[in-house]
């Protein structure tokens, strides 16, 4: 592992991996994305192992993208290194992840979650595509893959809006598997995971792969024009707007350029 922002331990056929930046609500910056290419390289070569859980440390999944990362010119580095945004969003698996969700998953944080094969929230939890409301565009799956999970105009709708919803919603909308009890996710997923690993890996693999094969046959043409679209947004005043005003806890002022 290469430093102990995220956490990896394996049991039982099952590995969980936390994110652990409780402090900055587990938010991404390049030492997040370094180590989580790391974790899911264990998942991948480690035989034993046949599913994953992804979780968040504390009391929230993940807040996204670290802005102050961001404003820092960190921004290519999380983006655009390896395997995409949090080295994972891009990344081809061939074990199936859970993602565990307690608190919230907000913008990248969000889409992580929908980069992962199934996800389980507390019933507390909450989510949002906030980065309209910031100048950005969400980028890191959100625009891909929500309008691919759920109907058409749902997903526009959380889009646009940046609006947050909870996890009654999801459950109810497709966007998560189940909503649980707060503080009973870890366990849940971890059990769906387990019962996945008493089934042939071999048998789970190839079905996996045919059905991200399925999921994303219209997408690899898409990702180039997403990238396309952070870069260029991503260099506009109004993004630099949208982050100092986050950091300085006010209200935008937009200029349309």
């Amino acid at each position: 592992m290469s430093n102990d922002t995220v956490l990896y331990a394996a049991q039982n056929g099952v590995a969980t991996v936390t994110l652990n930046r409780p402090d900055q609500r587990n938010a991404i910056n390049p030492d997040v994305c370094d180590a989580m290419r790391d974790a899911f390289d264990k998942v991948e070569a480690d035989p034993n192992v046949h599913a994953a859980v992804l979780t968040g440390a504390g009391t929230l999944f993940c807040a996204g993208m670290d802005l102050k990362a961001f404003a820092q010119g960190a921004g290519d580095t999380i983006l655009f290194g390896q395997y995409g945004f949090g080295g994972f969003v891009k990344r081809a698996r061939r074990k199936p992840v859970i993602a565990a969700v307690e608190g919230a998953a907000i913008a990248g944080g969000f889409e992580i979650m929908l980069a992962c094969d199934m996800a389980v929230a507390g019933a507390s939890a909450q989510f949002a595509l906030p980065e309209v409301r910031i100048g950005l565009i969400p980028g890191a799956g959100g625009a891909v893959r929500l309008p691919l999970s759920i109907p058409r105009v749902r997903a526009n709708e959380i889009l646009l809006t940046g609006a947050a919803f909870g996890a009654e919603d999801a459950a109810t909308w497709g966007v998560i598997n189940r909503a649980v009890p707060d503080g009973t996710t870890l366990m849940t997923a971890q059990q769906i995971a387990a019962d996945i690993a008493t089934n042939a890996p071999l048998a789970v693999r190839e079905t996996l792969r045919i059905a991200n094969q399925a999921q994303t046959a219209n997408t690899d043409t898409i990702w180039p024009e997403n990238d396309k679209s952070i870069l260029q947004i991503g260099q506009t005043t109004d993004a630099a707007e949208g982050a100092r005003a986050f950091i300085e806890k006010r209200k935008p002022v937009w200029q349309g350029k």
